[in-house]
């Protein structure tokens, strides 16, 4: 017989292979993760068509792996959870495929969950709920948004990049270093020898007319940490030479401690825009919580600058557990609770979006 409470959730939106089994909304039961980062270093990057091969060949082995480590029976089960959207398409598209053919074998409801507003929900995992109304920064290496929200299911969506997500950015500055992929940890680890404030790059605040300034903007900053270590061209190898640093132009040619000075000053420059959106988003909402959530939200640099931002705003600031932070399926089977609750299911029709829906 099925547990109302427990809720199976599949996760395929992008390069992480996730299954979880979650009682209550809340309650982690297993949450099994088959990463992709491996397959993807030798790119710098996601590439769709690898991403989506291997969701197909690591999705029944994870599946089984949750299944095992929660203890929980199939006929226990009251829900098929899977993120829809947003993602790469292919990827998405074989979660989806798994989570219809289970729901249909276990004749169980099939719950969509949007994948931005799961990392928004995020911190509720083996944690207290969240006090609501809320503002939430999501960052990663696909998202940059903030949103306005009133409950787990609630969420409307006030800003966001018009460019770079923050985790494209980290791992494009860290392609300019030559120091790895995926670039949030790398730049994370560097940035604490360095000093963050060794070089000035620019930060973007989009103060539009009449506007209330909480979009994004990452790109200009990337092109400035590749001006500063590539060179402008006719520009860079003379300057260098007249500081005495020779003719050489790229990361290559930068010492250790300035390789941690640019980590850090664009690391800065990122979580002085992050905050600063996120200090005007709990002004307009009314927040009494501030959420950060998505892969980005793990950056030590960002959580330190959220805590004392949530003091001085006077916010009760909630972010996730580290492992929860990745694109995960327990994000997914617990808003889907909040989902099922209010009978808010989905048929066996259900597309994958690949953009975000407004």
């Amino acid at each position: 017989m099925a547990d109302a409470t427990i809720i199976l959730g599949i996760e395929t939106s992008c390069d992480e292979t996730s299954c979880a089994l979650v009682a209550e909304g809340r309650r982690v039961l297993s949450n099994v993760v088959a990463s992709q980062i491996d397959l993807h270093a030798r790119f710098g990057g996601v590439v769709p068509e690898v991403a989506s091969r291997a969701h197909i060949e690591a999705i029944n082995a994870v599946l089984d792996s949750a299944l095992k480590a929660s203890g929980v029976r199939p006929d226990q089960i009251a829900a098929v959870a899977v993120t829809n959207e947003p993602g790469l398409i292919g990827s998405l598209l074989v979660g989806l495929m798994a989570a219809k053919t289970l729901a249909w074998v276990w004749d169980v409801p099939l719950v969509g969950v949007n994948h931005v507003y799961a990392h928004a929900y995020s911190p509720a995992l083996d944690a207290e709920p969240i006090d609501y109304p809320a503002a939430a920064l999501i960052c990663s290496g696909g998202h940059t948004a903030l949103y306005r929200c009133t409950g787990p299911t609630e969420l409307e969506l006030i800003g966001t990049t018009i460019d770079d997500a923050a985790g494209e950015a980290f791992d494009k500055v860290a392609h300019i270093l030559q120091v790895g992929y995926p670039g949030g940890p790398v730049i994370d680890r560097l940035a604490t020898g360095g000093n963050p404030q060794a070089v000035a790059f620019p930060r973007s605040f989009l103060r539009g007319p009449g506007a209330p300034g909480l979009d994004f903007s990452f790109s200009g900053l990337k092109t400035a940490v590749l001006y500063h270590v590539n060179g402008t061209p006719g520009l860079k190898r003379q300057a260098r030479a007249v500081a005495g640093a020779g003719a050489g132009k790229g990361a290559a040619y930068l010492t250790k401690q300035e390789l941690a000075d640019v980590a850090a000053s664009f690391q800065a420059a990122v979580v002085d825009v992050l905050i600063s959106k996120l200090r005007r988003a709990a002004k307009v909402t009314g927040a009494r919580t501030l959420i950060l959530g998505g892969g980005v939200s793990a950056n030590s640099a960002l959580r330190q600058a959220a805590g004392e931002l949530a003091e001085k705003c006077r916010c009760t600031l909630r972010m996730p557990q580290l492992c929860y932070c990745v694109d995960n399926a327990a994000q997914t089977a617990g808003l889907a609770w909040h989902y099922l609750r209010s009978g808010r299911t989905a048929d066996l029709d259900l597309e994958a979006f690949a953009t975000v829906r407004r």
